[in-house]
């Protein structure tokens, strides 16, 4: 008795996703006016900006880059400037567009997170200044976000377009 091919070559194949690297890209951390700094009272202001951009290296295959920058200002001085660029190599396979677009602008980035997130917490302690843990961050949600964004800048155009007409 002959067994039927449970996966006939007319099925899409299963979506993979794969981590194949993490790696820290490129790092820097300043501190523009030690030593005088650390006679200040430590009451810090802390901005982050955080941003991520993607690049194909082969079919299925992507480099995703998230870059965070800290500044702690203490009144108008800089107390530190940190930015790390954390990278990854990630296979992304059988998904439709909006589905890879999403897991390189959301999922892949939360991957990302947590070793951008210790490498910053470790060159803030090595500057002399207390640990910095940064809080959790929904990448998925800012993709969101940025898709609605986007998609209400093209009706906002369109509908102008068509006024124009």
């Amino acid at each position: 008795m002959a067994e039927a091919n449970p996966q006939s070559s007319s099925e899409q194949p299963q979506p993979q996703f794969h981590i194949q690297r993490v790696y820290l890209k490129d790092t820097s951390f300043e501190t523009p006016n030690s030593p005088q700094i650390f006679t200040e009272q430590w009451q810090p202001e802390v901005n982050l900006d955080l941003d991520n951009r993607t690049s194909q290296l082969a079919d299925n295959v992507w480099e995703v880059v998230l870059t965070i920058t800290v500044t702690a200002k203490v009144g108008d001085k800089t107390a530190f400037l940190v930015e790390v660029h954390q990278a990854g190599i990630f296979t992304i396979a059988g998904f439709d567009s909006p589905n890879t677009d999403a897991m390189l602008g959301g999922y892949c980035p939360n991957v990302l997170f947590p070793f951008a997130r210790e490498a910053i917490a470790e060159l803030v302690t090595k500057g002399g200044f207390p640990q910095l843990l940064l809080s959790p961050v929904n990448f998925e949600a800012i993709y969101a976000q940025r898709l609605q964004q986007l998609q209400q800048q093209q009706a906002a155009e369109s509908a102008q377009d068509s006024q124009a007409s």
